[in-house]
């Protein structure tokens, strides 16, 4: 019993006081904004970031801080410092957006001057509003600490720099790295939230970016008062993944964000693109807290942008989103690999969140598509048929081949409609325009060409009509050797006829399928 007590009393005194503070009261942490959790911080790259919804400010203005990531978190404490001297007291001082959440610390001799979790509940977003004082410094930098877990977190992650106006926005060496060039995403993008607190635009359809490595995926989410937008790309591709606004469904003059793979990192930059000309890229920085990963063949990038940018597209604006990829060569980008998918209708970018769809073919397109399928698949080679091999059984009906060839031109009249942009076209719209004006001229021709007998014209058979050309070109033989009757051969070449009309129109449905599906 005595040597219980004594291994009792010898265990007590090894106990090491350990502090949890579920309830966001961390006042105690405000120097090092260091949890007093008894773990020692992560060495990952975080997974969260802030964000504001500018970058220059005046004293007494405003500047909402916000923080929305896909990964939970349970605690969090904020604080805005002299971007000079970090080890300095924090300045200004917060206000809540969301007191249930949320909660105001006093960090140095200011009320207000940090902001914490008021309970340990699982949380994706987060937004105060940061107040300067009265003689602010010339720049001010926001840190966060973040708990994932009991044992996980991140000590004073470095956020965004904010500028006092009229002051020279030099960089300061006290700044972190980590504030001027893209961190690493220690995780993938997920697609949970796509409808509901998060837009996205995903091919295929549905798909899930955090276990299909063919995903393609975009998603953008507001900051809650449509300030600014975090937007999320990725996609499997050697050189880079990017995405467009645009005001109509054709590429040029559009708003373009790329992430392009540079070996061992991705660069994150905003272009504009004039006509069909490469992107140019922007001189200024009007992207922040990015951050990018490369995993397994997959690009990955995350950025934010104000909704409201000079010289760039506004996103309380609706647009047309593209999505599209291809190689790049020491972080010069080639033309994309593929038609890149676009949004089936126009998106207000900081509207309210949607699970977007889309398609590499616009609709006018596989309008176009079809209609050429029909003139020249369908009407033409049925008509060239029929001229070849039924003749002579209705040798006084023209009705049937005068239908096919209108029909013909009639369907090819409105396909025209695509090349209302033939200078990004290439020389396809000029090509139509001229087999247009052949078809035209061909029933005029057919109108005043000599009569049968005093000519014998050449039709060129496609693949499908050669087989049952052949076929016929038989039962003719047969039927001189008299081996079959005409009366015979008359009604296997209706028949023949009815199978060649049906496996046309089989074959015409099955592409025009297709082309529905693209």
């Amino acid at each position: 019993m005595l040597c219980s007590y004594f291994l009792l009393a010898v265990l007590t005194g090894c106990v090491h006081s350990v502090s949890g503070y579920s309830n966001g009261k961390v006042s105690v942490g405000c120097g090092g904004m260091i949890p007093q959790h008894g773990y020692e911080p992560s060495l990952d790259p975080p997974p969260y970031d802030l964000s504001v919804d500018t970058s220059t400010f005046s004293s007494g203005d405003r500047i909402i801080v916000a923080s929305s990531n896909p990964t939970f978190f349970m605690g969090f404490l904020i604080e805005a410092r002299d971007a000079r001297k970090l080890n300095s007291p924090a300045v200004g001082f917060f206000t809540l957006t969301d007191p249930h959440e949320s909660q105001l610390l006093q960090c140095g001799h200011t009320q207000g001057s940090a902001v914490s979790h008021r309970r340990s509940s699982r949380k994706t977003h987060i937004q105060v509003m940061w107040h300067a004082p009265k003689n602010p410094p010339s720049r001010v930098q926001f840190l966060v600490t973040v708990v994932q877990q009991y044992e996980m977190y991140w000590v004073r992650t470095a956020g965004p720099v904010v500028f006092l106006r009229g002051v020279t926005a030099a960089p300061s060496t006290a700044v972190p790295a980590q504030t001027t060039s893209p961190t690493a995403l220690s995780t993938p993008f997920t697609s949970v939230g796509c409808g509901h607190n998060k837009s996205c635009l995903r091919d295929p359809v549905s798909c899930q970016p955090e276990s299909d490595p063919y995903c393609f995926f975009l998603s953008f989410t507001t900051d809650g008062l449509g300030r600014n937008v975090m937007f999320e790309l990725s996609g499997p591709a050697e050189g880079y993944v990017s995405f467009a606004l645009s005001l109509d469904q054709w590429m040029g003059n559009d708003d373009v964000y790329l992430c392009v793979n540079n070996g061992d990192r991705v660069s994150i930059n905003a272009a504009y693109i004039s006509g069909r000309t490469p992107p140019e890229l922007t001189t200024e920085e009007t992207l922040w807290g990015k951050a990018w990963r490369l995993a397994d063949g997959v690009i990955q990038c995350r950025f934010h942008r104000n909704s409201f940018q000079p010289n760039r597209f506004n996103f309380n604006q609706s647009y047309f989103l593209f999505l599209a990829h291809g190689s790049s060569r020491q972080g010069v980008i080639h033309r994309h690999d593929r038609q890149p998918l676009i949004s089936s209708s126009q998106k207000v970018i900081a509207g309210h969140p949607e699970d977007l769809c889309g398609s590499r073919s616009p609709l006018l397109i596989k309008f176009h598509g079809v209609l050429m399928l029909t003139a020249w698949m369908w009407t033409t080679s049925t008509a060239i048929f029929i001229a070849r091999h039924y003749k002579h059984l209705w040798p006084d009906t023209t009705l049937l081949g005068q239908m096919c060839v209108c029909v013909c031109v009639c369907v090819l009249t409105p396909s025209l409609c695509p090349p209302a942009h033939p200078s990004r076209s290439g020389s396809h719209p000029y090509i139509g325009c001229a087999v247009m004006t052949l078809s035209v001229i061909q029933p005029i021709m057919a109108i005043l060409r000599p009569l049968e007998e005093q000519q014998h014209g050449k039709v060129k058979l496609q693949p499908f009509q050669l087989i049952f050309s052949l076929f016929l070109f038989c039962l003719v033989f047969l039927s001189f050797s008299n081996v079959i009757g005409s009366f015979q051969i008359s009604k296997v070449k209706k028949m023949v006829l009815l199978v060649f009309l049906t496996g046309n129109t089989g074959f015409l449905a099955a592409f025009i399928n297709a082309i529905a599906s693209l």
